[in-house]
């Protein structure tokens, strides 16, 4: 069997991430009380400028992650009143570059595992180029055309809805 470097390295990410869950399942509990609209909904009443737009099922999931093993059990999408949607033309409703995209899974670990996995696709090309929040079992992903200081007021609402 060959072992180039990109193989290594997703072995690595692989690993990583089924250490981070086993480490983290052992001392926490599943929330099952959290769902992606809900939290969509949580952001605009902080204060957020976003809009629902949608609530994924098994059918509509772009990504085919909802209700798989290690998939996230809800997803919703948002616009950002901020984003300048002649720059991301060709986006369809949904796209997390028109505001972004909130996923809840059954714990924490495995939202870790998530995150780290968009992490390393941001590297390769097509570059994702968008940020990343988590906070226990939710990730928010947010459009790369906010500037940085708008993604990161994200990160503060999420910390205010998941302790």
């Amino acid at each position: 069997m060959f072992s180039t470097p990109h193989v290594r390295k997703m072995n690595a990410v692989i690993f990583t991430g089924m250490l981070a869950v086993s480490l983290v399942a052992c001392g926490s509990e599943p929330t099952t009380s959290l769902d992606a609209a809900g939290v969509v909904q949580t952001l605009a009443k902080q204060g957020m400028p976003v809009t629902l737009t949608v609530t994924f099922d098994q059918s509509s999931d772009p990504e085919k992650l909802l209700g798989r093993a290690n998939g996230y059990s809800s997803k919703a999408s948002f616009t950002d009143q901020r984003v300048d949607t002649s720059k991301v033309s060709g986006a369809k409703q949904g796209d997390v570059n028109l505001g972004g995209t909130v996923e809840v899974f059954g714990s924490a670990g495995e939202a870790e595992v998530r995150a780290a996995q968009l992490k390393e696709l941001s590297k390769k090309p097509p570059a994702l180029g968008e940020y990343n929040y988590v906070k226990g079992p939710v990730v928010v992903r947010v459009s790369k055309e906010l500037m940085p200081g708008e993604a990161l007021e994200y990160e503060g609402a999420l910390g205010k809805i998941v302790k």
